[in-house]
């Protein structure tokens, strides 16, 4: 099982393990241009392109990106059915290329809102990748972080019912969208607003956060270092004192606030 933040230190490297972006601003990015926003959402898919090669020339192992949240269908109906469409058509073009660069796919979400084509794609695409090494890409569809944790209490329960009453945090992980991943180590969200918007409420706990005013569209690869730049000069902690990570001492859970 990967480690807990909230139970032990992960280790810790220059270059990010694990990024988690949420990839706002491509409607305001075609506004600005006077464009329809189905034309920044299509810009953002080549965001998304040049992000992913990015990670991968980097060294980053894990690429997590929101592409569509549990609360986006309350968009206009139109725009809905572009993104779904969107989606599919980058699934179909993009799934040989990440193949061919050993690149592993992988969706998280409530699927049971899509039509069965998509669905079929989803799966479809994710056996062709899944024993490729490299970057592991996930794509969070209809997700939501509380999703995430309801859905998880209710498949432990169901295989469990003797926990009703008591669990632990390492009876729940297996069961959450991300358990065969290590928890981000650096959070990034483009588009100028400063919130998680119900994204990996559960595995964000100690990740490192990066805001941006950048427009998704215009997120390349300096801004990808940049931002990983920033996380570089972090202190992170995990509940320990600055006095500790100098001295290379770690002291026994003792209950007091983290930081």
């Amino acid at each position: 099982m990967l480690p807990s933040s909230t139970r032990s230190i992960p280790d810790i490297a220059r270059i990010p393990r694990h990024i988690a972006i949420i990839m706002d601003g491509n409607g305001r990015w075609a506004k600005q241009r006077f464009m329809p926003r189905i034309m920044g959402h299509q810009r953002g898919v080549e965001s998304l392109r040049g992000t992913v090669r990015a990670c991968r020339d980097l060294g980053v192992e894990y690429l997590t990106v929101f592409a569509f949240s549990s609360e986006n269908w309350r968009r206009p109906v139109d725009e809905v059915s572009f993104l779904m469409s969107l989606f599919l058509k980058m699934l179909e073009r993009e799934v040989a290329n990440l193949h061919k660069n050993n690149i592993r796919l992988k969706i998280i979400g409530d699927r049971s809102r899509f039509d069965e084509k998509l669905q079929h794609t989803m799966r479809d695409a994710e056996q062709l990748t899944a024993n490729n090494t490299g970057l592991t890409l996930t794509i969070a569809a209809n997700y939501g972080g509380r999703w995430d944790v309801m859905h998880a209490v209710q498949a432990l329960l169901h295989d469990h019912p003797e926990l009703a009453t008591s669990f632990f945090e390492e009876d729940l992980q297996p069961y959450l969208s991300m358990s065969d991943a290590p928890e981000p180590d650096l959070f990034i969200r483009t588009g100028g607003e400063k919130r998680i918007s119900n994204f990996m409420l559960w595995q964000l706990a100690y990740t490192e956060l990066y805001f941006t005013d950048t427009l998704w569209p215009a997120f390349d690869r300096k801004k990808l270092e940049h931002a990983i730049a920033s996380y570089q000069n972090r202190e992170r902690r995990f509940g320990r004192t600055s006095e500790q990570l100098l001295s290379g001492t770690v002291q026994a859970e003792s209950g007091e606030p983290h930081a």
